[in-house]
């Protein structure tokens, strides 16, 4: 499978994902930390990609969406952006209703 075809599943199939270099447990940058501390605080489940162990979404996945930094994050298969977008979100509380309204759209679809 085409790497971009494995991130276009990866986006589609999870209703929240991070791109992100680390994980949200042990985070290999400041960005990625804050963004996977914003999900987490939404009480959510989200899926994430350690870019650092996956050379292959880590040099495409700027293509995919057109946007070259890590971290990315994706809702309900769009690209919301990255760490200073996802931060505005939270402190708005736009970021939790987000989430809440994809994973619970991604519930009813598998009901």
């Amino acid at each position: 499978m085409d790497v971009l075809e494995r991130i276009d599943q990866q986006v589609k199939n999870n209703p929240v994902v991070i791109y992100m270099k680390g994980t949200p447990q042990m985070p290999q940058c400041g960005f990625s930390m804050r963004a996977a501390q914003a999900l987490n605080e939404t009480g959510q489940p989200f899926a994430y990609v350690n870019v650092l162990q996956d050379p292959d979404i880590f040099q495409n996945l700027p293509r995919y969406a057109d946007w070259p930094t890590f971290p990315q994050i994706y809702i309900d298969g769009e690209l919301v952006g990255g760490c200073d977008i996802t931060l505005e979100l939270a402190t708005s509380g736009e970021l939790k209703t987000m989430v809440e309204t994809a994973v619970a759209k991604a519930g009813a679809a598998a009901d």
